[in-house]
């Protein structure tokens, strides 16, 4: 008996990458920056696309990473392969940070950086409102189409909540298994394909 079942071609036919959506890298993806990763699209259009790896963390503070920037417990992660001289963050603050674009409902990128650190040093912050990233992921025009057509990433959306909350260390096999039987076969799937 043949089964018409294909559990690594990805259907994103009712989904496209968009500011806000994220992307959940497919189980034999080898890539260090990307290897069972979960992307959270901050920018897309024609020219192309800008995202941060979520669930890549390093076992660094902020202040390791940025010269007088006051001591704040929060995650910082790697971004992506882009800029690893840089520094980003996203938030939940809103407005309090000027200069902050919207991703999605509730999740913001960026702002005006003194003003973080003047709601950091005064305790206005929480650990979950800020997530900073060292790099960032970046894809030139056409160049993520090309990858979802290879089914390299299964696009899909996250509550802001679970963006600024999730562990970390479990996160790509928690995302995977709120998204219904076929993906939860990947959850299962050895890292290198020729392991059994």
């Amino acid at each position: 008996m043949n089964l018409n079942i294909d559990f690594f071609e990805i259907d994103n036919r009712h989904s496209e990458p968009k500011k806000g959506n994220i992307l959940i890298s497919e189980p034999f993806l080898q890539d260090n920056y990307f290897k069972r990763s979960i992307v959270l699209l901050t920018e897309h259009s024609e020219e192309g696309s800008v995202g941060f790896v979520l669930n890549k963390p390093v076992n660094m503070r902020v202040s390791d990473v940025i010269k007088d920037f006051p001591e704040i417990e929060t995650n910082i992660s790697i971004g992506g392969p882009v800029g690893n001289n840089t520094v980003h963050y996203i938030h939940t603050l809103g407005q309090r940070i000027p200069n902050s674009v919207e991703v999605s409902d509730g999740i913001y990128w960026g702002g005006d950086f003194e003003t973080l650190k003047i709601l950091v040093l005064s305790g206005a912050i929480k650990e979950n409102e800020v997530k900073f990233f060292i790099g960032y992921s970046g894809w030139q025009a056409n160049q993520l189409e090309g990858e979802l057509n290879r089914n390299s990433w299964l696009i899909s959306r996250l509550t802001p909540d679970t963006i600024m909350n999730a562990d970390l260390d479990d996160f790509w096999v928690s995302t995977l298994k709120n998204l219904g039987e076929k993906y939860k076969i990947w959850i299962n799937t050895p890292e290198n394909p020729g392991m059994n």
